[in-house]
């Protein structure tokens, strides 16, 4: 037998799909490989303690996520001081950005053969407050987006562009204090995006220059501008053309900063919407993040 035995922790509602299919399939592939496995469910109130329990005393070797962005988070907070506990993705959300950013295959059998065959690489995470992130949060405009998805009666990537229309066409800047190696200074600005990850989900890439082990948060500020300019700015984030910026420098003559550092303080003085990992969650006056290193082993290519 394999020495490796998988426990796939399953989100029946994230995504749009059926998943009896695909959980038979990964049944019928595992066992081909004489690797033990269990099929478990997550829990909507969050309370692991049973999994937990089960995967240390029957000594799992390996935590497969079959879901979105919301679970992965949930799942790895929730396990990640376990021991040498290796994290796998299937991703089946509606935005999948840790999935996308560690080159995780969104075909749900490739990404099973990945969870064979690939190699578990030490990833980073952080801390917001008392929240845990593994991928991106953000404050403002994303965050509305966020909040109005969690309420959509339908899930989707359609539901999610639809949502960001509406919302573009009556966003407005939200102000804020950023403090920073001891500087500080205010912006007035659309959204702020912490990311470990450089993906906001779907492969649009928010900070073209993040690294999952590199020890840096990427702090990606979208200032205010014309409206009429703000896609085009946004754009050009996404493609990568803003040089990033080790020094806040020219604030006034920059459309969008972009920096990195281990540690950053927010200070979010209109009370701007919130969100972690997509994920819509309650707003706070200041938030302080901070990078973990080699937080936790997720199995990438």
């Amino acid at each position: 037998m394999n020495p490796r035995k998988i426990m796939y922790l399953v989100n029946p509602i994230s995504g749009t799909g059926k998943k009896e299919l695909l959980v038979n399939n990964i049944k019928k592939q595992t066992a081909a490989r004489g690797i033990a496995y269990e099929v478990a469910y997550t829990t909507a109130s969050g309370n692991y303690t049973l999994h937990k329990e089960k995967i240390v005393e029957e000594h799992f070797t390996d935590v497969v996520i079959i879901g979105g962005d919301g679970t992965v988070n949930q799942v790895v907070n929730n396990f990640r001081d376990i021991p040498d506990l290796q994290f796998g993705i299937i991703p089946l959300g509606s935005g999948n950005g840790l999935a996308y950013a560690a080159g995780i295959s969104k075909k749900p059998m490739q990404a099973l053969h990945l969870i064979f065959d690939g190699t578990a690489k030490y990833t980073d995470a952080f801390t917001i407050n008392n929240y845990f992130s593994c991928m991106l949060s953000g404050i403002g405009f994303d965050a509305k987006v966020a909040h109005d998805f969690a309420a959509s009666a339908s899930r989707g990537l359609f539901t999610y562009t639809q949502q960001s229309l509406i919302n573009f066409f009556k966003a407005q800047p939200y102000q804020f204090e950023v403090i920073i190696d001891g500087f500080s200074f205010f912006t007035d600005a659309y959204f702020i995006s912490i990311a470990n990850s450089n993906q906001f989900g779907n492969n649009v890439t928010i900070a073209p220059q993040a690294s999952l082990n590199d020890g840096l948060l990427d702090i990606v500020i979208v200032q205010k501008m014309h409206k009429a300019r703000l896609p085009f700015a946004v754009l050009q984030q996404i493609r990568g053309n803003n040089k990033l910026q080790q020094m806040v420098e020219d604030m006034s003559k920059k459309n969008i900063l972009y920096f990195q550092s281990p540690c950053i303080t927010i200070r979010n003085l209109k009370h701007a919407p919130f969100h972690i990992d997509g994920e819509p969650t309650e707003t706070s006056e200041e938030f302080k993040a901070s990078i973990i290193k080699d937080c936790f082993k997720l199995i990438q290519p």
